[in-house]
């Protein structure tokens, strides 16, 4: 009885604020906050730190079963409504019974959140992030993130766990291929793109999902690129390198935001008030929720600012981390730190609003089924028109690196030797975080050439075994270190070719979270391999497939052409081949720069200007190494083409630009070669003179259009002084008057620039 009271008292509070709605005519931000604090006002404090509660769970929990002490345990906190939200429970059919046993068992009815990480696909996999944003095209970036949405959708999910939008500049450091590279404006687009393409324009739209802006803030700068490791930074490079592209996320509307495992000034980031309540909701005015890391409320402790797990409970939500994720911290210790008075019922309060909030948002107090439906999810997954998505964007993130004599694209009738562990591989193309791809779903580079020239053409050899263990997020694949027993046949079948197809890298697995390497050069006896082959056809096209930046000095210098496709995901073959053929002109530009060599990491184009920066001949006293070039091997923002762009003088509006004014930089780019191709122009801006020491130059605005042979068109630039802006020694946001170098480029390599003056 008491139970049907509660639920209509529930019921009555929503009719009430509705009536309340059509006499004021609220705005629809104000109505969701009536609806909020009305079901805020029936819980008691257990409940309102069951909904800041989250746990992962499997299909055990979708009914009674035998589970063990502490599932039983967690199964029955779900069903009194002590669990706000889950990660990893799958399908229509099992959210729907979950779902379903919360609304008939718990006191208040309130809907769970079911949330996953869909990173790069969710049955339909795209290219790596790293990969996707080599393709500098936001509009198909945010295509993909839109069709893993409505699978994951279907599948009855309402959260994932991205976009992941550290800056990162370790190569080392596995989690790169989940990012967008070393940009901060960069990666401030694509994040936006991104969580639109996640997000749409309703959050209760049944084909959409709330997004997560991570790791807030400073995961990617983790020293020797050592993954879950201290950082050091200073403020300046925290405001100006790594904020940008979580404040864009909050511009747009992004639902979550996630903490970091690191520390920031000596707190670790589940417990930065300055992060989270001076910036994020103080500065920001973000009114969405915050989630914890996998246990890193937990981690607290590891670090060191708190004794226990009560302690590091109480540092967490007072510093403004809502729910938390796999720890137990809340659910245990919360309520005894409110009879304590170590945390006040109203911090409390403010999490479980947003909370609600986003149940509200996602149309989940409506219709806690609506994501849940067989239907819908037979008719969604996998549809013929997201296959071709998947090799629209994965022939846009190739990456063309070299090409001497124009050995690429590949002639007709030539005898075409494949060789390489990753050749006939149909698994690491999916790359890491692959959701629910089957395991070896890919099309692979072999099963691509066979269709794309036909299997009288190719002759084929492993070369190096590859060794792939057991389907499981643990997965270990290793390339073979000693054994040596292929070399032969390799060689053989290469004296047979016109052309050598050499498929080596990373498998999926050597790069991800927990997958950093103090090496990043070809693993195992690739490069052995490829020095042997190189010698008795020098005639290589090296397709490299990897999810991070390699050390590949020696291979630049004796391999004619080198082509960077990454782990591009379900149709990676079937693109590879498009590029090989020609059937598509490769337009893809690093987003990361490529080391000479592992010692130069960190390594990124938009460095500081130092000290001394150079010197004059036989002097030694300047930064640099000794024994290698200080310049990257491939460059930020650098790609080949199978066309030639040639690029005018820069063209300035004015010399000038006034604090309220704008000016335009213009180039005119001629395509010179035989074939239409696609040009990304790039648009870089140095301070010269600043409070703070700026850098050598920040990439400021970019464009990517396609130019028949023989074609030229002027690209046009607007420079606002919002672009000139930055975090100043105050720490205050805005710009400041001097001069200013501008480059249009193809590259971050650039030299050319023409100067202006903000007065």
């Amino acid at each position: 009885m008491k139970i049907k009271i509660l639920f209509l008292s529930l019921l009555t509070a929503f009719s009430c604020s509705q009536q309340e709605e059509s006499k004021n005519n609220i705005n629809s931000k104000d109505r969701v906050t009536q609806k909020v604090d009305s079901v805020l006002s029936l819980m008691t404090l257990e409940e309102k730190i069951g909904q800041i509660n989250q746990y992962a769970i499997g299909e055990e929990m979708t009914g009674p079963s035998e589970k063990g002490e502490q599932a039983e345990k967690r199964y029955q906190q779900i069903l009194s409504g002590k669990v706000g939200s889950v990660l990893n429970l799958l399908g229509a059919e099992n959210t729907m019974k979950l779902q379903k046993l919360v609304m008939e068992n718990s006191r208040l009815k309130i809907p769970l959140i079911f949330s996953y990480d869909v990173i790069h696909g969710y049955k339909t996999i795209f290219p790596v992030p790293l990969a996707e944003s080599a393709s500098w095209n936001l509009d198909l970036m945010k295509k993909t993130a839109s069709v893993a949405a409505q699978e994951a959708a279907a599948s009855g999910l309402h959260w994932t766990f991205a976009p992941m939008i550290d800056v990162s500049r370790d190569a080392r450091w596995g989690r790169v291929m989940e990012g967008a590279g070393e940009d901060p404006y960069l990666g401030a687009e694509i994040a936006k793109a991104r969580i639109l393409g996640f997000q749409g324009n309703d959050l209760s739209d049944p084909f959409t999902i709330a997004a997560t802006a991570k790791h807030f803030a400073g995961y990617g700068f983790v020293e020797s690129g050592k993954d879950y490791n201290s950082m050091n930074l200073n403020r300046e490079v925290l405001l100006n390198q790594i904020i940008p592209p979580f404040k864009a996320a909050e511009e747009v509307g992004v639902a979550s935001f996630m903490n970091s495992f690191n520390d920031v000034d000596g707190i670790p980031a589940s417990a930065s008030e300055y992060l989270l309540r001076d910036i994020l909701k103080g500065q920001w005015e973000f009114d969405g929720v915050v989630v914890s890391d996998w246990n890193s409320i937990g981690e607290i402790v590891n670090h060191g600012t708190a004794a226990n797990l009560k302690e590091a409970s109480a540092q967490a939500i007072n510093a403004g981390s809502d729910i938390d994720m796999e720890a137990e911290a809340y659910i245990t210790h919360l309520a005894t730190l409110v009879e304590e008075g170590k945390v006040e019922e109203e911090t409390i309060n403010d999490a479980v609003r947003r909370v609600l909030k986003l149940k509200f948002e996602l149309g989940l107090f409506d219709n806690p089924y609506k994501y849940s439906d067989l239907t819908r999810e037979k008719e969604t997954i996998q549809k013929p028109e997201f296959t071709e998505v998947a090799r629209e964007i994965a022939r846009e993130s190739i990456v063309l690196l070299k090409n001497e004599k124009d050995l690429l694209p590949l002639k007709s009738n030539q005898k075409i030797a494949v060789i390489g562990p990753l050749a006939k591989d149909k698994d690491s193309p999916l790359g890491n975080w692959r959701a629910q791809a089957k395991a070896g779903s890919a099309i692979s580079l072999y099963e691509g050439l066979e269709e794309a020239f036909g299997t009288e053409n190719l002759i084929y050899a492993e070369g190096v075994k590859l060794s792939i263990g057991p389907n499981t997020f643990h997965q270990k694949t290793e390339i073979e270190e000693k054994d040596k027993s292929g070399f032969e046949e390799a060689k053989k079948i290469a004296q047979k070719a016109d052309v050598v197809i050499m498929a080596l890298g990373e498998t999926a697995y050597m790069s991800g979270e927990g997958r950093s390497r103090s090496e990043i050069g070809l693993p195992g006896l690739q490069l052995e391999l490829l020095e042997e082959i190189k010698e008795v056809n020098s005639n290589i096209v090296l397709v490299l497939m990897n999810g991070r930046p390699l050390t590949l000095s020696w291979e630049a210098e004796n391999i004619p052409a080198i082509l960077e496709t990454w782990h591009l995901g379900a149709e990676a073959g079937n693109a590879i081949a498009d590029v090989l053929k020609g059937d598509y002109n490769p337009s893809g530009k690093l987003t990361m720069s490529f080391p000479r060599r592992v010692g130069q990491l960190p390594i990124y184009y938009n460095h500081k200007v130092t000290g001394r920066p150079d010197s004059g001949p036989g002097m030694v006293f300047y930064t640099h190494h000794n024994d290698v070039d200080s310049t990257p091997l491939f460059p930020f923002g650098f790609g080949l083409s199978y066309s030639n762009f040639e690029y005018g003088e820069i063209q300035l509006s004015s010399n000038t630009l006034e604090a309220d004014g704008s000016i335009t930089a213009s180039v005119e780019i001629t395509n010179s070669g035989k074939v239409s191709g696609e040009e990304i122009v790039q648009l870089y801006i140095q301070d010269e003179v600043g409070s703070v020491t700026r850098p050598v130059k920040e990439l400021k605005g970019f464009a990517k259009e396609k130019l028949a042979p023989n074609e030229s068109k002027t690209f046009t630039f607007t420079i606002t002084p919002e672009m000139l802006s930055f975090y100043r020694k105050d720490n205050t946001f805005g710009t400041e008057p001097g001069t200013f170098k501008i480059y249009i480029a193809p590259n971050s390599a650039t030299e050319e620039y023409k100067k202006i003056t903000l007065q």
